[in-house]
């Protein structure tokens, strides 16, 4: 693991926001807080008696359904991924994230508000080197039955590309590349959530999208609804004006259907 000149980052100051939960629709207040050099990132569940904490990492991902979902002991925070983005796009090492919840608030369904959040509290170099961990080889992990692959491989530059295919008529193969991590804010930040709307019932049915509406998730309407459809969704979401006003809008905000 080599050492650069690069010095470690956290934020200067503390900075709080509330909101609401995309699946639990649980009302959570959330605070970035400075860290500590070698401290990482870790959350901290200050609802809980004896602040137990979580550390970010992979070891502590139990669920992907929907969802980044961590838990350490019985100990559960969830819907991590836009805020994680955002602290490593913004260049931070060392972070304290404090929730009195168990799910991070959604906001707009992207990274951009965490990351205007971050702009906020300001990042400061730290009396320590960043250590980087050297790629020897290509390393391949593959989900046969989630379709999906990743592949890291060895390089002089840091590289992301993704691509991803959906089984519609409506969303072609998307594929995105990100050349360097300070583009992250313009690039990638304000990418947001979407859900196919043939899909909305079954989430709920799993018990998710408590805290969904067309504020934070763009929906793609890829089929014509009836009536019956459209009042079933408005009880859902407690949106008695929900309803398709013109072929491939849902409520102003949304795409296309054939």
């Amino acid at each position: 693991m080599p050492s650069t000149n690069d010095p470690q980052k956290t934020i200067a100051s503390s900075v709080t926001i509330s909101g609401t939960g995309l699946h639990t629709g649980e009302f959570v207040t959330l605070t970035l807080k400075p860290a500590p050099i070698n401290y990482g990132y870790k959350f901290v569940r200050s609802d809980i008696e004896g602040y137990p904490q979580i550390e970010a990492l992979v070891d502590y991902v139990n669920n992907t359904d929907r969802s980044t979902n961590l838990q350490k002991d019985n100990i559960h925070i969830s819907t991590v991924e836009h805020l994680l983005a955002a602290i490593y796009g913004s260049g931070i090492d060392n972070i304290l994230i404090e929730m009195d919840g168990n799910e991070v608030p959604i906001l707009d369904g992207s990274s951009a508000p965490w990351v205007d959040l971050i702009h906020k509290a300001r990042l400061i170099n730290q009396k320590a080197e960043r250590v980087y961990f050297e790629l020897k080889h290509n390393i391949i992990h593959t989900q046969s039955d989630r379709k999906s692959e990743i592949i890291a491989i060895p390089s002089d530059i840091q590289r992301f590309s993704a691509m991803i295919q959906f089984n519609s008529k409506v969303l072609d193969t998307q594929f995105a590349t990100l050349d360097r991590i300070d583009d992250f804010a313009k690039e990638i930040a304000p990418c947001r959530t979407f859900v196919f709307l043939h899909e909305l019932e079954q989430l709920i049915q799993h018990n998710l999208i408590k805290g969904g509406d067309i504020n934070n998730a763009i929906v793609l309407v890829d089929r014509i609804l009836s009536e019956e459809e459209l009042k079933r969704l408005a009880i859902y979401f407690d949106r008695p004006e929900v309803k398709v006003l013109e072929e491939g809008v849902l409520n102003n905000r949304v795409t296309f259907y054939e």
